[in-house]
């Protein structure tokens, strides 16, 4: 009997895995989003207080300051990543003739960031205002439209080269490169005073719940 390597990418969840685990994100989202909209005091002391600390640290720091300021503008951004997803979309359809597929992907993301600006409009949270800020950013706080894109992309993705079969190699290096891209993001917003943690907290939430969602709805559904 064939058992599978633990240095093998594991086998995609089983829709039923996938729905659970949207779940107990969607609830995880949902009651950070009313403690938000609610302005739940020992929430906004947290991120006031971790906000401020790292504030300080970044006006003390300017050489790892310009760094984050690069890594959140041009490597993390949303539309390096939307660019990234558009790659892996023409590969979908010029290499695997994967139209359902590569389509999936496109809505996927599309509908990450409806989610994001709808919730951005509703919410309306003010980012955080400093006497000497480091960078700047437009529109509500939360969420953090870099930590839910970059969780949406890095989450497909990783799924998909879970699907086509991958050697060891690349799949430590995707994880790598993954994990580090979508704790990286949020961790640059709130170094840069332009995001609350909780903001950053709620993209990573909602993006891994959408990415459950998608999961099994493409292993339910897809022809």
């Amino acid at each position: 009997m064939h058992t599978q390597s633990v240095d093998s990418p594991p086998r995609p969840a089983a829709p039923r895995t996938a729905l659970r685990a949207a779940t107990v994100l969607a609830l995880c989202s949902a009651l950070l989003l009313i403690l938000v909209a609610a302005r739940w005091r020992p929430l906004t002391g947290f991120d006031g207080d971790v906000s401020r600390t790292t504030h300080r640290w970044a006006v003390a720091d300017p050489g790892l300051t310009h760094v984050c300021r690069v890594l959140t503008d041009w490597v993390w951004d949303p539309t390096t990543m939307r660019l990234l997803c558009a790659a892996v979309v023409v590969w979908l359809v010029w290499r695997r003739s994967a139209w359902w597929t590569a389509g999936w992907l496109v809505a996927v993301c599309a509908v990450g960031t409806v989610l994001q600006q709808s919730l951005k409009a509703a919410v309306d949270r003010p980012r955080p205002v400093w006497r000497d800020p480091v960078d700047s950013a437009h529109y509500a706080a939360f969420p953090s439209g870099h930590a839910l894109t970059a969780t949406v992309v890095c989450g497909l993705l990783l799924w998909l080269l879970h699907r086509y079969g991958v050697g060891r190699a690349l799949w430590r290096t995707a994880v790598t490169v993954a994990v580090v891209s979508v704790a990286g993001v949020g961790l640059t917003r709130v170094w840069l005073g332009v995001h609350w943690p909780s903001d950053v907290l709620g993209g990573w939430l909602l993006g891994a719940m959408l990415v459950a969602l998608a999961v099994a709805a493409h292993q339910r559904w897809r022809p």
